[in-house]
C-alpha cells in the first residue's frame, strides 16, 4: 500500500501480483474505494499485477478542492502509470471509473492494451439530477443517501441474501468525504463522450447489469455500437455488477485480458 505524491494531492494505491506480469488497473465507482474490487483482485493476481487505487476525493486519497473533471481523473491514472514506469496496461473501470476509462481510451490509447467499461455510459444522468445530488450531500452529508444508494447498486434479492456484503460497501460509502463525493459528482455531470467514443481504438469490453437503472443495458449497447472493436456482456445484476455477479464478472475479465 503506497501513496503517489501529486501537486493536487496524494493518490492511494495498492500493487499486487507477479512483478513480471502484465498490469491490470481497476478504477472504482462514485462513493466507493479500491476495496470494491476485493472479489476480483485475488483471481486476477494469479495472472497479472493488479493496480488498484482510490479515485481522488475517495478512500485514502487526498480531497483537493473541487469540482473535478474526468480529464483530471484520467491524468491521475497517467501520473500513476508514469510513476510506476508502466508503459501499457489493461484497464477496467466501473461507473465513474468507466468514464475515466473512456477518457483514457480517447486521449491516451497508447497506454492501454485492452479496456473494460462496466456499468457506465457515454453520459450518465442529467445536469439537474447531479446538481440536486450535490446540493443534498452538501446540506445533509452521505448517510441519508445510503438507503437509496443501496437500491440503485443492488437488486432487492441481493440485499436480502447478502446483507453483510451490502453493509460493508455502504460503510465505505458513508465514510467517503462529502467534498470528494460532490466534486466527483460534478465530474460525472459534465462528462459527455457521446461523439468521442468513436475514437477509442483499443479492444473494448462493455459489461452491463440487466437490472441496472443507473446505466442501463441500452447505455451499454450504445457504447458497443459506437466504440470500434467493442462487444458487450449483460450480467444478472444492478449497478455494481462486479459485486452482485462477482464470479461471472471475474471470469469475463480473465477471458478478455488473457485472450
Amino acid at each position: 500500500m503506497s501513496l503517489l505524491e501529486r501537486p493536487s494531492g496524494n493518490l492511494f494505491y495498492t500493487l499486487t501480483g507477479p512483478a513480471d506480469a502484465p498490469v491490470v488497473v481497476l478504477s472504482n465507482s462514485l462513493g466507493t474505494d479500491h476495496t470494491l474490487w476485493n472479489a476480483q483482485a485475488p483471481a486476477l493476481a494469479e495472472h497479472f499485477r493488479v493496480l488498484r487505487y482510490d479515485t481522488r476525493g475517495h478512500g485514502q486519497s487526498a480531497v483537493p478542492a473541487g469540482p473535478y473533471t474526468i480529464e483530471q481523473l484520467g491524468h491521475d491514472v497517467l501520473a500513476l502509470l508514469d510513476a510506476l514506469e508502466l508503459k501499457q496496461v489493461h484497464f477496467c473501470g466501473i461507473s465513474l471509473g468507466g468514464l475515466t476509462g473512456q477518457w483514457l481510451g480517447i486521449h491516451a490509447p497508447e497506454r492501454l492494451h485492452k479496456l473494460v467499461l462496466s456499468n457506465t455510459a457515454a453520459k450518465i444522468g442529467t445536469a439537474d439530477m447531479w446538481n440536486a445530488r450535490i446540493a443534498q450531500v452538501a446540506a445533509e452529508g452521505l448517510s441519508k443517501l445510503a438507503e437509496a444508494t443501496a437500491g440503485r447498486w443492488f437488486t432487492p434479492k441481493f440485499q436480502q441474501t447478502q446483507p453483510e456484503t451490502v453493509q460493508n460497501i455502504l460503510d465505505v460509502f458513508r465514510a467517503t468525504p462529502p467534498a470528494g463525493y460532490t466534486a466527483c459528482c460534478a465530474a460525472v455531470r459534465d462528462a459527455d463522450f457521446w461523439q468521442d467514443i468513436r475514437r477509442i481504438s483499443v479492444p473494448s469490453y462493455v459489461l452491463t447489469g440487466t437490472a441496472d437503472t443507473v446505466t442501463t443495458v441500452g447505455d451499454g449497447e450504445y457504447l458497443e455500437k459506437h466504440i470500434p472493436h467493442a462487444h458487450m456482456l449483460p450480467l444478472p445484476a444492478a449497478h455494481l455488477s462486479n459485486v452482485e455477479a462477482a464470479a461471472s464478472f471475474t471470469g469475463a475479465l480473465l477471458r478478455f485480458f488473457l485472450g
